[in-house]
């Protein structure tokens, strides 16, 4: 069984290791390929999943390069994690929300737009390689905009099997069984909505209803420091008129305001994240460091091994288990088109993800996921017509992008500063 991974040099890499070296029995790799521009980088990052691999009893064989073609042929699985531009384009990103009065972000509002833009040709061309190279193999897409990339695969690459995951629902599910005091494996959650926008609205324990008691849970935790030093949390009340445990992300559209004044007087999350990026790949290139350090955590994607080690265990395995991925909707909520790709639980086997149907969203929640996937499909149109009045339209369909005053001159500035990779708005 082989594995491509595209954006191997990433940091992440070591996290997926790590969860395919526990999954062995279930998911026997046999070959793993890194692809990645950066070969400086991706060796010192494949020499260090070796050493992991070697002190793991080895029987995997590992290599490196920046040549896709030979990373997918005859692959069985695909992870893409890449990032066009690395960290400098995140940062570009996160620095023109600010420069506009809006969420500096990169995977919602203007930064998640800029992002995909750049991202949507580059993953068409994983997928056409897929499709010739490799036509059975399964891309599992957990590069960002996440939902944003798998709509675009679903639905101008259809015939490239794909999957489209996120670490949130992983985590959430196990801080609510923490809450609980149960192992996160006996949770099941009525989670819905999108990638990075989504609620839990309900939580059952062995065929017992906990959402009340996992809402209060959650609703206790939450302490509204807007305005300290520290990031905003939630602010007790929006949780408790949802009557849902939010994704992390909703708060960027419901506490707008206090994000964008954090914003004034914190650094970019990428100038961060970079120097945390500084300190792993120095820890790496140590030869005696064989398994993933602490501060790999500090990283985010926060248990992105065990949610895709899983995935492609439970594929392997034909498990029919529920996982929540990023999948057509087919029905499953109602109100939404069957085509559009949502963020929802569904049965895993080896042919893919069936989606399980659910309750309708509540009105308020309807409206807003409503929003962001019209903004999701006309920046997919955007992308590949090149037309500049669908991504303006984009952008202003957004409920945390630009005014009609303001949208004229953050596109003119959008392509300034992402000259050359902006697809066919460079052609």
């Amino acid at each position: 069984m082989k594995l491509a991974v595209i954006g191997g040099g990433s940091t992440y890499t070591p996290e997926l290791i790590d969860g395919i070296l526990l999954r062995r029995e279930r998911l026997p790799i046999t070959e793993i390929v890194l692809v990645d521009p950066n070969l400086a980088r991706v060796k010192i990052v494949g020499e260090f999943a070796q050493r992991m691999i070697d002190f793991k009893s080895g029987g995997i064989k590992l290599s490196w390069t920046s040549n896709p073609v030979e990373a997918i042929s005859g692959a069985d699985f695909v992870v893409s994690q890449f990032r066009v531009g690395s960290q400098a384009a995140r940062h570009r990103d996160e620095l023109l929300g600010r420069e506009f009065g809006l969420i500096g972000q990169e995977t919602v509002g203007v930064g998640g737009f800029a992002k995909a833009l750049r991202t949507i040709p580059e993953v068409l061309k994983i997928a056409e390689i897929i499709r010739t190279y490799s036509p059975e193999a399964l891309l599992i897409n957990f590069t960002n905009p996440a939902g944003l990339i798998t709509e675009t695969l679903q639905r101008l690459a259809s015939d490239v099997k794909s999957i489209g995951l996120c670490n949130v629902p992983w985590n959430v599910r196990k801080e609510i069984a923490s809450l609980l005091s149960i192992d996160s494996e006996k949770v099941d959650l009525d989670y819905v909505g999108l990638n990075h926008l989504s609620w839990v609205r309900g939580v059952n324990v062995g065929g017992q209803n906990r959402s009340d008691e996992a809402i209060d849970g959650f609703h206790n935790l939450t302490i509204n420091q807007a305005g300290g030093d520290e990031e905003p949390e939630w602010i007790p009340q929006v949780v408790q008129q949802m009557h849902a445990v939010p994704n992390y992300y909703l708060m960027y559209y419901y506490e707008t305001r206090e994000w964008i004044e954090y914003q004034k007087t914190h650094p970019t999350r990428a100038s961060k994240v970079a120097e945390i990026e500084d300190v792993l790949l120095k820890k790496y290139s140590d030869i005696h460091l064989v398994e993933k350090p602490p501060e790999l955590m500090q990283r985010g994607g926060a248990y992105y091994s065990d949610s895709a080690a899983e995935l492609m265990a439970d594929i392997a395995t034909d498990a029919g288990t529920t996982h929540i991925v990023n999948t057509r909707n087919n029905g499953a909520v109602p109100g939404f088109a069957d085509d559009v790709v949502m963020e929802i639980p569904a049965v895993i086997t080896r042919s893919g993800a069936r989606s399980i149907a659910t309750t309708p969203l509540r009105a308020d929640m309807h409206g807003l996921v409503s929003s962001v996937k019209d903004f999701e499909l006309l920046t997919i149109e955007a992308a590949m017509s090149g037309r500049e009045d669908l991504a303006k339209a984009a952008l202003l369909k957004n409920p945390i992008g630009p005014s009609e005053e303001t949208v004229d001159q953050l596109w003119k500035r959008l392509v300034e500063v992402n000259l050359g990779s902006l697809g066919l708005f460079n052609a």
